[in-house]
């Protein structure tokens, strides 16, 4: 992408700019070096309109509305030249895929100190034992990156594989310690002289962030490996031991299911007025389908690229029916002045997203796993002939302590049994322990009856046994490293791996399955 002067239409920048977020929909927005909006957690929009380029982003934490003055593209990044309201002075965003906006020479450079605090740390908390042979060089091969220190604490014959991650990283790299401890767990035992007997795993993370840790470690296997769990201060060097014990009492809460049926009547006027706004060709293939009980998503291919949203007007208790449009994080109120956006974003979209389209395209490459969930929600008899008899729920609301999860798929067997689907179209290393929490939810939730009272499966009778838990993907497309994951998972979790043939955006069928010992 070329740069985009102050010259240039509101519409060319606002056209700039939402081709950038359908490329790096999870980008993150800085200002003078500070993290602004991680556009994963928030929302933004970008309309053209009175000769301007407006680009509105809000989140939990803060609301933003600048005008472009200017787009310069640099390698995977975008600076905008922006101004606030009733203000000549112009200031910079810059919009990147990375929420970890620190330079190669100062993330290196943590990661060395935090190593040596690291090492100091477990010489104190572990006299007894040898520190060895820690390092954090990258090793692709073995899907170790630079993030992560790791070494081995060492008494004779007896040895821990130890793995640790610094309070500076990204908060996805933080959470991801676990995947790669059980990894390095896996290498240590695997490459050892013979010798060395290693008994399990220590962990270390950053005070505050082992509750992640300690949900998804009572659900490895205790007869494999030990799995202990450590805090680490940095600012007193000490290491402090986390409990990590099934007590069954998370926090959970469940959204209540909704009426599909009352939510379109409720939403009737912007269904109508979307649809007559649509190409013939383009509303054969859109799905028409309630979110929420005041919410109706129109997508294609998974991709939502329009909602009518039931809510209240301004200033008012008259209730209407508002049209928002945007692929990915961008969403921009559909009105006369934002129509023309709205029609070339149907026409790009309907050009581009088709199973035999260009990969090259953003507009294809965009929510693969929600392509992937349309096409198995349609029928998932292709994954098992006792599914696709009972209610599918997808992208179901849960939420644990201060985490909210979407849950990818929650269908039920035909005898009843709860099945948790989490869905991949790229190699994701992380998959086996992100499942895992889905699936310990909908366990818990399922155990005291939730479900139930909640709505879910209104005319099944669910069969008390445990969830299913399925991983779907690609079969080029799951990392070598998930068999490694999963085969430390405890018995208890009834698991299957599940491989696609390439081409499921034509056809889904399954090439290959694994499955954990019981189901």
């Amino acid at each position: 992408m070329s740069a985009v002067s102050a010259a240039a239409e509101p519409a060319v920048l606002a056209r700039a700019l939402e081709e950038f977020l359908a490329a790096w929909p999870g980008a993150a927005v800085f200002e003078d070096g500070r993290l602004l909006f991680d556009l994963r957690l928030a929302r933004c929009s970008v309309t053209a309109e009175h000769g301007r380029c407006l680009l509105h982003l809000w989140s939990d934490e803060r609301n933003v509305v600048r005008t472009v003055t200017a787009i310069t593209p640099r390698r995977e990044t975008l600076r905008l030249e922006t101004r606030r309201f009733g203000q000549t002075k112009t200031q910079t965003l810059t919009l990147q895929p990375d929420p970890d906006c620190r330079t190669p020479t100062a993330r290196d450079t943590a990661r060395k100190k935090y190593q040596r605090g690291l090492e100091r740390a477990l010489a104190a908390a572990f006299p007894e034992w040898n520190v060895q042979n820690f390092r954090s060089a990258m090793d692709l091969e073995n899907s170790f990156g630079p993030a992560y220190a790791r070494g081995m604490l060492v008494r004779g014959q007896a040895a821990w594989a130890v793995l640790g991650v610094g309070p500076e990283e990204p908060a996805a790299t933080i959470e991801g310690a676990l995947t790669l401890g059980i990894l390095w767990l896996a290498f240590c035992r695997e490459h050892g002289d013979g010798r060395r007997v290693f008994q399990g795993l220590r962990l270390v993370v950053p005070c505050g962030s082992a509750a992640v840790q300690q949900s998804r470690m009572i659900w490895l296997d205790r007869a494999a490996a030990q799995w202990e769990l450590y805090e680490l201060d940095p600012s007193s060097g000490e290491i402090t031991a986390c409990v990590v014990a099934d007590t069954g009492n998370l926090a959970i809460e469940l959204v209540h299911a909704f009426d599909p049926q009352a939510a379109l009547e409720r939403c009737t006027m912007g269904v109508d007025q979307l649809r007559s706004m649509l190409p013939a060709e383009l509303l054969t293939v859109t799905e028409i389908r309630p979110r929420s009980a005041t919410e109706i998503s129109f997508a294609l291919h998974g991709l939502e690229y329009a909602r009518v949203q039931h809510e209240l007007a301004p200033g008012s208790f008259t209730r209407r029916n508002e049209i928002v449009f945007g692929a990915g994080p961008s969403e921009t109120v559909l009105d006369e002045t934002t129509e023309d956006l709205f029609l070339d974003l149907v026409d790009r979209l309907f050009r581009a997203r088709y199973a035999a389209g260009s990969a090259r395209d953003p507009l294809y490459r965009l929510q693969p796993e929600r392509w992937l969930e349309s096409k198995l929600r349609a029928d998932l008899s292709v994954l098992d002939p006792m599914l696709g008899g009972g209610a599918v729920y997808s992208q179901v609301p849960a939420f644990a302590s201060a985490s909210r999860t979407l849950l990818d798929l929650l269908t039920v067997t035909r005898p009843g049994r709860l099945v948790v689907l989490e869905l991949k179209a790229d190699d994701d290393l992380h998959l086996p322990l992100q499942a895992l929490d889905y699936w310990a939810r909908v366990r818990q939730l399922h155990r005291v009856g939730e479900m139930g009272r909640q709505g879910y499966f209104p005319s099944v009778e669910l069969a008390g046994d445990d969830p299913l838990l399925l991983l779907v993907a690609p079969a080029l497309h799951i990392h070598p490293a998930n068999e490694t994951v999963l085969r430390y998972l405890a018995p208890a979790v009834p698991w299957e791996l599940i491989a696609l043939d390439e081409h499921w955006r034509e056809q889904c069928r399954v090439v290959l399955r694994k499955h954990s010992a019981v189901r």
